[in-house]
């Protein structure tokens, strides 16, 4: 989704500076080109080496600088800007852009703009609960500028409460929700996403190799789309997307159970877990101890939630996940047929670049009308958003 934008980073002076560094590190991985603006408050922290080497383009730090100004003055900076993010956010710099004063280039510049801004806050938490602060604040919030809450925690200054720059990877999505398409938004999304563990004892368990990258990309693009999203989760070692209501489960039983409660408030349903089909008929309740012989597991299957929900779906959308090692397009076929899904996502793991616990995928999608689409090898984040702009057009023509 940030492919090809362009993103113009205010860097105001506060403790918080060495997090927009990795900020931009996120912008430019998910493939934005990525300007960074200085105030001379925020040099005193991190050189403006830094952000020129992350970004590989060179900072801008003073208003009046003929040589820049021939290459790419404020008011270019202004236009070329798909969204301008300040962070961190001092309330120096929002009081001013509140009262409508331009005197440094960041704030020219975010006068100059007709692209969405972010502001993400970082300041002691007495100044953030100071009225003139809160004032200002609110009054750029009715005039369309949007802010993300700050984190609450030690701050730097030796006090605690509101006040901390918020993670990266939450004002990362922040940005993405600004830059989205907004055609889910009304919509409650379910997302299931990662394996299932089914214990044999209590040390060992039967499961899979999905890391819940795509299920987890899924959720992040279904809220920045504007859903409310529902994400149903086995367990990962992925960091819940920020805004989105997430359930922890850990074997199919417990996913069964957590979806079907939940699945009366979803418009669209998304399965993108990778559900055990089997559990052990019988979990043993002390350590199985090896013995030199072989061991016969006796298997019985799992609730088939895909099913189940293909029978009771109702207006709602409902979108299911194949990984398929042969015959893909009859084994995808079959499955959305049978379980009455209105689209397949389906995979060939045996590819590279396609199978589990990767950053990329490579997918068909077959429709309940026909229709058959394959789709090139990309991020996952980016093949979320794919997805999610056909889920969207599905939605519209029912």
């Amino acid at each position: 989704m940030l492919r090809g934008k362009t993103i113009i980073l205010g860097v105001t002076g506060g403790i918080a500076v060495y997090k927009a560094a990795e900020l931009l590190r996120l912008y430019v991985k998910a493939g934005a080109a990525v300007h960074v603006v200085m105030t001379r408050a925020a040099q005193q922290f991190v050189t403006p080496l830094t952000f020129q080497t992350l970004s590989g383009n060179p900072v801008h730090c003073e208003l009046f600088n003929l040589l820049q100004e021939q290459e790419i003055g404020h008011i270019s900076l202004a236009d070329r800007a798909d969204l301008c993010v300040v962070a961190p956010a001092t309330a120096n710099v929002v009081g001013k852009v509140a009262c409508g004063i331009a005197d440094d280039l960041l704030t020219t510049t975010l006068m100059a703009t007709k692209a969405p801004v972010l502001f993400a806050p970082a300041m002691n938490v007495n100044m953030w609960e100071n009225p003139i602060y809160r004032r200002n604040q609110q009054l750029l919030e009715q005039l369309g500028y949007r802010f993300i809450e700050p984190a609450s925690g030690f701050l730097a200054c030796g006090w605690e409460g509101k006040g901390k720059l918020p993670d990266p990877q939450t004002i990362l999505e922040e940005s993405l929700a600004l830059l989205a398409p907004q055609d889910l938004v009304g919509e409650t999304v379910l997302v299931t996403a990662g394996p299932t563990r089914e214990e044999l004892d209590p040390v060992r368990y039967l499961s899979n190799h999905s890391s819940g990258k795509m299920g987890y990309a899924l959720a992040r693009a279904a809220r920045a789309r504007g859903a409310r999203v529902l994400l149903i989760t086995g367990p990962t070692a992925l960091v819940p997307p920020a805004g989105v209501e997430t359930l922890a489960v850990t074997s199919a039983a417990e996913m069964h159970r957590a979806v079907m409660d939940r699945c009366g408030e979803a418009t669209i349903i998304v399965k993108a877990a990778a559900v055990a089909d089997y559990r052990p008929g019988r979990r043993a309740g002390a350590k199985v101890k090896k013995t030199g012989g072989g061991l016969t597991l006796e298997l019985v299957p799992n609730p088939d939630i895909l099913a189940e929900l293909g029978k009771v779906k109702g207006e709602r959308l409902l979108v299911g996940f194949a990984a398929e090692t042969d015959e893909l397009a009859a084994n995808a076929t079959q499955k959305l047929i049978a379980k009455n899904l209105d689209l397949i996502v389906a995979n060939d793991i045996t590819q590279p670049g396609a199978g589990f616990d990767v950053d990329t995928n490579i997918v068909r999608l077959f429709y309940r009308d026909g229709r058959e689409e394959a789709l090139p090898q990309q991020d996952k984040e980016q093949l979320a958003h794919v997805i999610l702009g056909r889920i969207a057009g599905l939605r519209r023509g029912k």
